[in-house]
């Protein structure tokens, strides 16, 4: 992406749930289109879309291809929340392009894959391991302010879920709409929420069964 002097200056320390994410351009590989592209997060912003960050240590490896696989069988779900989904990796737009190619799993994959081939995005991000030079499983979810919202950080043996994903931002969405409210454990859309208050300290259970 840019020299270690602009990434001090783009990304000034690591990304804090409820902080602003700065706005960073990635090379990407885009499946739909078959050919090299670029995200923009500024203009993900300026339409107003929330953005899911899907970091995986690398293409041609074993459990990245059933997450990817996963993730796209809900990207039209996600899509239909207001969200943009990038897939990011250390590897090259090449090497997303030949895998995306190979690997029979990612054949519906439709969301742009990014190439953080110099690591300052999954540095900033906090999945950086800087023993492989590879990313950890890290899903980040920024809202169309620009504020980080969710942070996961799985061990790179641990394959995520997307439906945990898909209700995480059913929630997010609804609570952007709704400041003032809460999701408890689960919570899906049409179940109560809570509106925290003097009134539910020690009554949590009254208020999600009366």
């Amino acid at each position: 992406m840019s020299c270690e002097h602009e990434h001090e200056e783009i990304f000034p320390e690591f990304a804090k749930i409820g902080q602003p994410v700065p706005e960073f351009k990635l090379e990407a590989f885009d499946p739909t289109e078959g050919g090299f592209t670029e995200v923009d997060l500024g203009a993900l912003r300026k339409e107003g879309k929330w953005v899911i960050l899907f970091f995986y240590p690398a293409d041609f490896t074993f459990v990245c291809p059933t997450e990817l696989a996963d993730l796209g069988s809900r990207y039209e779900a996600l899509k239909g929340l207001g969200a943009e989904v990038v897939s990011v990796s250390t590897d090259t737009k090449f090497t997303h392009m030949a895998w995306k190619t190979d690997e029979r799993l990612l054949a519906d994959v439709k969301y742009k894959m990014g190439a953080d081939s110099s690591g300052e995005v999954s540095r900033f991000f906090d999945v950086w391991d800087f023993e492989t030079g590879l990313a950890d499983r890290g899903t980040f979810i920024i809202s169309p302010d620009g504020v980080l919202v969710s942070s996961e950080i799985n061990f790179h043996n641990v394959g995520r879920n997307a439906d945990e994903l898909f209700r995480k931002m059913e929630a997010n969405v609804y609570l952007r709409e709704h400041p003032n409210e809460a999701c408890p454990a689960k919570w899906t859309p049409g179940e109560k929420t809570l509106t925290p208050s003097e009134k539910l300290v020690g009554n949590v259970y009254e208020a999600l069964n009366d």
